[in-house]
């Protein structure tokens, strides 16, 4: 059949205020024109993360109301630990409360050096983590513990126009050289993610997981996988690579971590739940201390953060995210949205990826420069005319002044339409293809924006922008 249908019903539905384009240009300005700051109650279409987003299941509901919650070792844990042992493959996990705890746990450790009386000293400053592409978590909590985090990807992946299958991919010969020059030592770990949110969803191949794989095995740095959206990347293995169309989605992700020493999870993604997430890996040594922080900071090792029934919604989510109907209409119903706008002559990130459209804002609002935020501008004539919110992903959150004050813009500029699993029907997405349509025409009348207020780290989330 040409028609790829739900592979669910709808139970409950969540009603939408419709606003009229005077109501939401009020509400750009008093959100100062960043749409982290509008009221979600004023958002018609939501498309500004697919974390933590999505529609639970009626099993995932049912397995919240037998949840155990008992402090220490409850069995909704171990219901946890069947899954992420059945999928993951590690020796050991830690539940977090979402992917960047689990982040910040992971480099406070590999950052520091641990003294003899158990107490940590930073020693980020000459400590580099190198990756395909870190999303801004990520490199946020890299750069907080002072350690350096170096992007390699591929230069197809930094071509929004390539129609290369892989572009999420590490460059295997960047990567050995900066090995090379900056020495093994001061590489604690690499991290590979999968798939790579910051150049437009793009999968990574498992041929490159195994080759950055064997490449730190040369050297003995452990990898580590950003696995936020890894039943994706393992759907895209299975429907691109050579080898694998028969494989079934689970023995592609066993196979996946299994070239890994470890992994951060935000379950918000590929678990298809409203918080939670974990920190695997293979090292005793480092399971300890990472079990420590936890307990600190996020909770008992066996709940780190979360209730009995954020582990239950977990386990069952866990089940559902690799069955393969779900990834089949998920990624179809992504391309549908990409396809559409592409033959209207949107110009997006090729191929369209797994949980989002990535428009190149570059080449849609050429006459608005890096500097003054085309991304943001896009940004807000969706909502103003759409009422639709969605996610600058160039300048604002990328880039950044030099020591000498030059303004260093990101290499892309992007606008994510991020999609909420099993949220939004057929009908929305087409709405938010007609709001394309109105604003092509009106383009050329789309004006820059200049910062008036950002912090230093994750600026985007509490930036406040004025019109150029």
């Amino acid at each position: 059949m040409r028609t790829v249908i739900e592979p669910y019903r709808i139970k409950s539905v969540e009603r939408i205020k419709i606003t009229t384009e005077a109501e939401r240009v009020k509400q750009l300005e008093q959100a100062k024109y960043n749409v982290f700051k509008l009221p979600a109650a004023e958002v018609m279409i939501d498309l500004l993360t697919d974390s933590g987003t999505g529609a639970m299941s009626d099993e995932q509901w049912g397995a919240m109301m037998v949840a155990d919650e008992s402090y220490a070792f409850a069995k909704s844990y171990y219901k946890l630990e069947k899954q992420i042992k059945h999928i993951f493959g590690y020796k050991y996990f830690l539940p977090v409360h979402q992917g960047r705890a689990a982040e910040k746990i992971l480099f406070s450790n590999v950052l520091s050096d641990i003294l003899p009386n158990g107490k940590y000293k930073n020693a980020g400053a000459n400590r580099h983590i190198l990756s395909n592409t870190h999303f801004d978590t990520t490199r946020a909590n890299i750069e907080f513990n002072n350690g350096t985090a170096v992007d390699l990807l591929t230069n197809e992946g930094l071509n929004p126009a390539s129609l290369a299958p892989f572009k999420g991919n590490m460059d295997i010969e960047k990567m050995r050289n900066y090995i090379k020059k900056i020495g093994r030592e001061n590489i604690p770990l690499c991290m590979l993610t999968i798939t790579n949110n910051s150049n437009g969803g793009q999968p990574v191949s498992m041929a490159n997981i195994k080759a950055v794989s064997e490449e730190c095995k040369k050297h003995n740095i452990p990898l580590f996988l950003d696995a936020c959206r890894f039943a994706e990347n393992a759907y895209f293995i299975k429907m691109r690579e050579e080898g694998y169309q028969n494989k079934s989605i689970v023995s592609i992700c066993q196979e996946m971590f299994s070239y890994s020493d470890g992994c951060t999870f935000s379950a918000k993604k590929d678990a298809i739940v409203n918080m939670g997430g974990i920190l695997a890996m293979n090292n005793a040594t480092l399971y300890e201390q990472c079990k420590n922080i936890l307990i600190i900071t996020e909770g008992f090792e066996s709940y780190g953060g979360l209730a009995g029934r954020d582990l239950e919604a977990m386990a069952q989510g866990l089940v559902e995210v690799v069955e393969e109907s779900y990834l089949h209409h998920r990624i179809h119903s992504v391309n549908y949205l990409g396809t559409t706008l592409q033959k209207m002559g949107i110009p997006l990130v090729q191929p369209i990826g797994g949980h989002a459209v990535y428009v190149d804002v570059t080449k849609f609002l050429p006459h608005i420069e890096a500097s003054q935020f085309p991304g943001i501008a896009l940004v807000c004539a969706l909502y103003q005319k759409g009422g639709i919110r969605a996610c600058e992903i160039g300048s604002v959150m990328f880039g950044y002044q030099d020591a000498s004050n030059n303004f260093i813009p990101s290499p892309m500029e992007l606008v994510r339409l991020a999609i909420p699993r099993r949220v939004y029907t057929q009908s929305h997405i087409d709405y938010v293809i007609e709001t394309f349509e109105a604003i092509q025409k009106i383009t050329k009348t789309l004006r820059g924006y200049k910062m008036t207020k950002s912090e230093v780290l994750l600026r985007h989330f509490t930036a406040e922008f004025t019109q150029v």
